[in-house]
């Protein structure tokens, strides 16, 4: 009786499995069709391409992004694209993150991903603030990715990073759950062009939790959670000339300077999501918190600097985000939603200075300013859109969306978007696109200093004005042409230019490795982006090339960080913003020649970012290459082995991304020497 019992339970167990596996993957299917990205310029990278990159999951979210199409490399884990500055929107699973205070692209690493994308160009309405970019994260599940891995990577620079990724499910209940530390004596980029640096080490801790638990045929909930704990010092360029006396001290060594930052970001979503048959609707509240301390070296920065700041800044971001579509026709989708936060961005800074004597000259009776400050903002936007296919070959996606801003200045804008995909033929797309933009300032970034505090010191501002950050509005223009040569080859086209009132960017002003955002009176960004992918069985290739330029004229925020020269300039002229690069190129191969061996190479190109007095000339241009070779193997106890060898920057070559120079540049910034890393991991 029991046998025959035993394997009626079997199949009734594999049963609700299997209908639970089905349920989520439709509910994966119908959280992904609520985004529109019909007439975007989208680029999307699975697992597969990720895994078979060099470092594989041991690279960083930029790093894998540094792959996409019009993308630039930036300092600090930060990205510029399409001559924007930041400005990215990042997804996870359909929901949108604030942006931390320092950035997310070390946020995460591979192992947590089961696929990115970045969207481009005239974006759909539902796609608001951030809309340089928009980087759509799908994270792996343990319905979809059971199992995981244990591991160890490591090499130059000092590099060490043990980590764990592993998921699995329970019935209706699944989870994956990533973690990893790494130690580095490379924490931020070298000052100088030696291979090793000075003071630059730093520990990190990351992680990140998603869960997930099947109510019933219709109904899932989502819980998501990540952490990033981050410990720096602050690199050093000896040799430095002293040019205060500071404490009764004349002379110090700049090489031993000891200033410290700590960064830290962590975040948290609830998401409900209600799939049927013509309908498909989420629900989600988010949490973010991100802060930045820095300490200085007290007396090595007054004697340097004349002055030395303590700064402190912390972000709370709260909010709602609703989402749905609703299949009304067969060739109309209808979607629809609301957004609504509210953070508060707090700012502490003890600044120590030195008097100015009745001849301008710095005395040597050092005191502290102390400032504190507090900032609330509020986001409020709805949207609306309709995505008509007109013919099986023509469709319309149209829509509009309404954002109301809250912060220093309130502001609010309908903005239109629409964009006309023609099919021509099986093999030709041609799309041309339209986008209103509204992008309010950073308020994680936000600060209201009191410039009066700071007269006759070392610190007074040679231009006394902070005039508050405004929100820019854009007028985006986007046509594109994807052509498939092959059954596994395609070749694209972009054409873009943006037209800009109150034009947005960030600087690095001061020791800290903090941006704080400016506004150009008015902004123009053009240029033509040009893609070619490849893949066909061991095969992957890739390749993009962008040429786009960036200006601004006239400032009017935040002056003070400006030279009166430079604020004359930009008054006069269009300038290149600080962040502009002319030709920008990425490219990658990778081949799985034998069993279980794949190898890979990635290359980096740049012409090289702005630099000089107001930004009038270039940095030196550059190519990076990075090979890796990866071997899976399996031993004698049925234990599946992945070993690999990463080379990065294969040349060796010394590049600057930074030189110190420029509007909004803080200091000296050099691109990563040769390294070569290795790991090993096993496969749970």
């Amino acid at each position: 009786m029991l046998l025959l019992v035993l394997p009626v339970q079997a199949r009734a167990v594999e049963a609700e499995i299997e209908d639970v596996v089905v349920n989520s993957a439709r509910h994966v299917t119908a959280r992904e069709s609520i985004p529109a990205s019909t007439g975007a310029s989208t680029t999307t990278m699975d697992r597969e391409t990720i895994e078979r990159m060099p470092q594989g999951n041991a690279a960083s979210l930029n790093q894998i992004l540094l792959q996409a199409p019009g993308v630039v490399q930036e300092a600090q884990g930060d990205l510029h694209v399409r001559g924007d500055h930041r400005n990215l929107q990042y997804r996870i699973n359909g929901v949108t993150l604030p942006e931390a205070i320092s950035g997310f692209g070390q946020m995460f690493d591979a192992r947590a991903l089961r696929s990115v994308s970045l969207l481009t160009g005239a974006l759909p309405a539902q796609y608001g603030y951030r809309t340089a970019g928009i980087v759509e994260l799908t994270l792996r599940s343990g319905i979809t990715d059971p199992g995981g891995s244990v591991g160890i990577y490591g090499g130059s620079f000092g590099t060490v990073q043990p980590a764990l990724a592993y998921g699995g499910a329970i019935g209706p209940f699944e989870y994956f759950l990533t973690g990893n530390y790494l130690q580095s004596q490379r924490g931020f980029e070298n000052p100088t062009a030696a291979r090793d640096s000075i003071n630059n080490d730093t520990q990190q801790i990351r992680g990140i939790a998603n869960f997930g638990y099947q109510l019933d045929d219709f109904t899932r909930i989502a819980v998501i959670g990540a952490t990033n704990q981050s410990r720096y010092q602050v690199p050093n360029v000896p040799g430095q000339p002293p040019q205060f006396t500071a404490f009764g001290q004349e002379l110090y060594e700049s090489a031993a300077l000891r200033a410290r930052q700590w960064q830290r970001s962590s975040f948290g979503v609830l998401a409900v999501q209600h799939a049927r048959d013509t309908w498909d609707l989420q629900v989600a509240g988010f949490l973010r918190q991100s802060s930045i301390n820095y300490l200085p070296d007290l007396v090595g920065e007054m004697i340097f600097n004349g002055a030395a700041a303590e700064t402190r800044k912390r972000n709370t971001t709260m909010g709602l985000q609703v989402d749905g579509v609703w299949r009304a026709a067969t060739n109309h989708t209808i979607r629809m939603g609301l957004y609504a936060s509210r953070d508060v961005t707090q700012n502490v800074s003890n600044s120590t200075v030195l008097p100015l004597g009745a001849d301008g000259a710095a005395l040597d009776q050092p005191f502290t300013i102390q400032e504190r400050g507090r900032i609330q903002g509020q986001l409020y936007g709805l949207y609306a859109q309709d995505e008509w296919r007109i013919t099986d070959a023509l469709t319309f996606n149209y829509g509009a969306r309404f954002d109301v801003m809250r912060q220093q200045v309130e502001a609010s804008q309908l903005s239109p978007r629409a964009n006309l995909v023609w099919r021509a033929s099986e093999a030709t797309t041609l799309s041309i696109g339209y986008a209103r933009y509204f992008t309010p300032p950073p308020s994680e970034l936000l600060t209201a200093p009191a410039l009066a505090l700071y007269a006759n010191t070392t610190l007074a501002p040679e231009v006394p004005i902070a005039s508050a950050p405004r929100p820019e509005r854009a007028n985006y223009y986007n046509i594109a042409i994807r052509q498939q040569l092959a059954p596994n080859w395609q070749v694209g086209a972009d054409a873009f230019y943006r037209d800009v009132q109150d034009m947005q960017d960030l600087g690095q002003f001061g020791s800290a490795y903090i941006f704080s955002p400016y506004n150009y009176r008015v902004g123009r960004v053009y240029g033509v982006e040009l893609t070619t992918s490849y893949r066909d069985g061991p095969w992957l290739a890739y390749a993009n090339l962008t040429l786009s330029r960036s200006e601004g004229r006239g400032l009017v925020s935040n002056q003070y960080f400006w030279s009166a020269a430079e604020l004359a300039q930009v008054e006069s002229k269009f300038v290149r913003t600080d962040h502009d690069q002319l030709i920008t190129g990425s490219a990658g191969v990778s081949w799985r020649g034998w069993e279980g061996g794949t190898l890979s190479g990635t290359l980096v190109y740049g012409s090289g970012m702005r630099r000089g007095f107001a930004n009038s000339e270039s940095v030196t241009p550059y190519a990076t290459v990075n090979l890796g070779l990866a071997q899976q193997f399996t031993t004698v106890d049925g234990g599946t082995w992945t070993a690999r060898l990463d080379l990065v920057n294969l040349a060796d070559r010394s590049y600057q991304l930074r030189d110190g120079t420029g509007i909004g540049v803080g200091a000296p910034q050099y691109g990563m020497r040769r390294g070569i890393f290795a790991g090993l991991s096993r496969a749970l």
